[in-house]
Parts: C-alpha cells; sequence; structure tokens
C-alpha cells in the first residue's frame, strides 16, 4: 500500500511540471453556459470566508484519528495500528486526489464569475476542481475514525451518533468548498465518496488480515 500511494504523488509531481495556468484571454472567453446544468450553480459563488472555515474544518479532521487514542481499549490493543493505517488513509487518499486532480485539469468554477479576483483565477491552482480535495481528506479521515471505532466497540449505542457524525463533517465541507465556489456538485460527490471509501476499507483490510 505504501508503494502505491509513493507512486501516485511521484506521477502527480511529475505531471504538476507541465501544468499551465489559464491566460487572462482564455479566462475572458469562458461561457457559464458551457458548464453542464446540473454544475453550474457554483460558478455564482466566490466566498474566501467560506473557504478558510472549510479549511478549518479539513485540518480538524485530519486530527481526528487521535481521538480513538483516548479510548483505552483502542489505545491498549491496537495504538500503532491506528497510527499507520491513518497514515495510510492519508497518504493513499490525498494520491488518489491529487494524481486525479492533474489528470483532469478541470476549471474551477470560480473562474467563470466575474467577482472573483483575476489573481486567484490565473493560478495554476484554478484548473484542479475535480476532485474536491478538501472533501476527500475530510471523508477519508471522518470515515475511517468512524470505521476504527465500529470495530472495536461493535453493538455500542454510541455508533449511530459516530457514524452520524462522520457523514456530516464532509457534507458540511463539501457546502462550504460549493459556497467558495471551488468546487462543482460533482467534485463534492466524488471527493465525499472516494474518502469515503479509502477510510472504511484501509482498516477493514487490516481487520481481515489479522
Amino acid at each position: 500500500m505504501a508503494g502505491v500511494s509513493l507512486g501516485l504523488h511521484t506521477s502527480y509531481l511529475l505531471l504538476k511540471r507541465r501544468l499551465n495556468p489559464l491566460t487572462e484571454a482564455q479566462i475572458l472567453a469562458l461561457r457559464r453556459e458551457d458548464v453542464w446544468a446540473f454544475d453550474r450553480s457554483p460558478t455564482y459563488n466566490w466566498s474566501r470566508p467560506a473557504a478558510k472555515v472549510s479549511d478549518f474544518i479539513m485540518f480538524g479532521a485530519m486530527a481526528s484519528p487521535a481521538l480513538l487514542l483516548l479510548d483505552r481499549d483502542i489505545r491498549q490493543q491496537s495504538g500503532w495500528r491506528v497510527a499507520v493505517m491513518g497514515a495510510q488513509v492519508f497518504a493513499l487518499n490525498t494520491g488518489i486526489t491529487n494524481l486525479t486532480k492533474i489528470l483532469v485539469k478541470r476549471t474551477r468554477p470560480f473562474v467563470y464569475n466575474p467577482n472573483a479576483p483575476m489573481d486567484y483565477k490565473t493560478r495554476e491552482d484554478a484548473r484542479l476542481a475535480f476532485f474536491s480535495g478538501h472533501t476527500s481528506v475530510t471523508s477519508s479521515m471522518s470515515f475511517f475514525t468512524a470505521k476504527v471505532y465500529h470495530d472495536h466497540h461493535r453493538g455500542s449505542r454510541a455508533l449511530p451518533y459516530v457514524w452520524a457524525g462522520a457523514a456530516i463533517v464532509p457534507a458540511v465541507t463539501g457546502y462550504l468548498r460549493w459556497r467558495a465556489g471551488k468546487h462543482y456538485i460533482t467534485d463534492i460527490i466524488t471527493g465525499y465518496a472516494v474518502g469515503a471509501l479509502v477510510g472504511i476499507l484501509v482498516p477493514e483490510l487490516y481487520r481481515r488480515v489479522r
């Protein structure tokens, strides 16, 4: 798994060297009407405060696996495994996310919005919309935390709340990325799904090979 993550990140770094930002002429030639109707709504959005709040939530989610170590049973039975699994979930998810972004080169929604500053539109990052990294990271960490807790506390009355929290936090992150004009709805749905899949499958694979 470590080799796969390394390969993904290496490929991303090599391809990123070839990424060129959009020119002002290219940006001015973009037409909002060319965006699929289902995805068009965030092209009207631009909110730096929403983007900043989504940053805080993502960083908080990245630290959420550490909460598992507050549980004595988890800490005593598999404390080191939690750390290793959490690192692998993060590495694998970000590798998949970043490589997909650099391969697709999808223009972010705010680039279509005349209210967004041109300075942001002409950055390389403005071409990395698909799929939402904030949503995928938050989803992977949240679902990983819920999955590990579930595996150690089957039948616990707290499980519905743990899973509900895992589902809600990345959904809120996705909404904020939409509100900020950073991502289309399909970016967010895909990021949510990929993150949840990685966050659940990695600890499940560890559980099966114990």
